[in-house]
């Protein structure tokens, strides 16, 4: 056993899936110095010449990666931060989520794409961005939003392996904030099932990435109190683990959702929808969402981005309110 950090258990994975296959290679920005984050520290002397070095230009990374793919190849591109990945919309999109839908499933498009996302480092309006909703609305991506090493270990194998155009979302605060025990062996991991990681009568609270932690924080400071709560990782935005979802709302009747995009058209209203359609005689509350404020960006000040992003003491407090509803 041993403990890793979540960057250390990516950077783990992508040798695991190098070493195992030698059709996997990585393309990006810097990746061959190891990348801003050194998620890729180390891999372009152990696999010389399958680490290669592209422009800034994230439209030809997720073009070429499309290409790749197509003839045989199984790529892994890092998009440098989440916030850039907007320049490749259309080929994610137009192109890659649509390839196998349009040759009515004659070919297929084996690719990932890594993208550090998500607050809490101080990097202002252009390195903090949530973007699980935009691309979890477009069916043929698959979207993976994990919270522990070992999630992240088994998930980025598991994308790797496949078929369809993966989009693998790392919040960078939990890069070395977040440590975990894992074996040597991964996990066995379907990309789409969410799970139950804390289980209480009272309130279900559902997350993802550095907001999934802020809530377990949240619960454990709660149970001193006799509120105990449910707690889902949601781990795939898309496929959609309604299943879980609905199980866990129905266990208590009381579902708050956290998340640290903004609260209109943010992935919550459409768990809160699921759970509506699927488990609304079991509801004894309205559901609530704690999320950012509908403001256009993450702010630059400390102060300013505290109040943006949702945390422990704001959860416990909505947990409350909810209890006592």
């Amino acid at each position: 056993m041993a403990v890793v950090t979540v960057l250390e258990a990516v950077r783990g994975a992508i040798g695991e899936a190098m070493e195992g296959d030698e059709r996997v290679l990585v393309l990006g920005e810097d990746v061959e110095a190891g990348g801003v984050f050194r998620a890729t520290d180390g891999l372009a002397a152990r696999f010389p010449g399958r680490v290669i070095d592209t422009p800034l230009a994230e439209s030809s990374i997720i073009g070429v990666s499309i290409g790749l793919a197509h003839y045989g190849m199984r790529p892994i591109a890092e998009i440098q931060f989440a916030d850039f990945i907007h320049a490749g919309f259309d080929q994610l999109c137009s192109e890659a989520s649509r390839w196998c839908y349009r040759t009515c499933g004659d070919a297929w498009l084996p690719m990932v794409v890594r993208a550090p996302w998500g607050g809490g480092v101080h990097g202002g309006q252009h390195h903090s961005q949530s973007i699980e909703a935009y691309y979890g609305h477009i069916p043929g991506i698959k979207v993976v939003v994990p919270s522990f090493p070992a999630d992240y270990r088994s998930l980025l194998l598991a994308a790797v392996r496949d078929p369809n155009p993966v989009l693998f979302l790392e919040h960078k605060r939990t890069y070395r904030l977040i440590r975990q025990e894992i074996d040597g062996a991964p996990a066995e991991s379907v990309i789409g099932r969410s799970r139950i990681v804390r289980r209480g009568d009272d309130v279900t609270v559902i997350a993802w990435g550095l907001m999934l932690h802020e809530a377990l924080a949240a619960a454990e400071s709660l149970a001193g109190d006799g509120i105990e709560c449910t707690v889902v990782d949601l781990l795939s935005v898309q496929p959609l683990d309604r299943e879980t979802i609905c199980e866990a709302a129905k266990a208590t009747g009381k579902v708050l959702i956290v998340h640290e995009d903004t609260l209109t058209g943010g992935f919550g209203a459409e768990i809160a929808a699921t759970i509506v359609e699927h488990a609304f005689e079991y509801l004894d509350a309205p559901i609530r969402r704690l999320c950012g404020p509908d403001v256009p960006a993450m702010p630059y000040h400390h102060a300013m981005e505290a109040f943006f992003m949702p945390d422990r003491v704001r959860i416990a407090a909505t947990v409350r309110e909810l209890a006592a509803y």
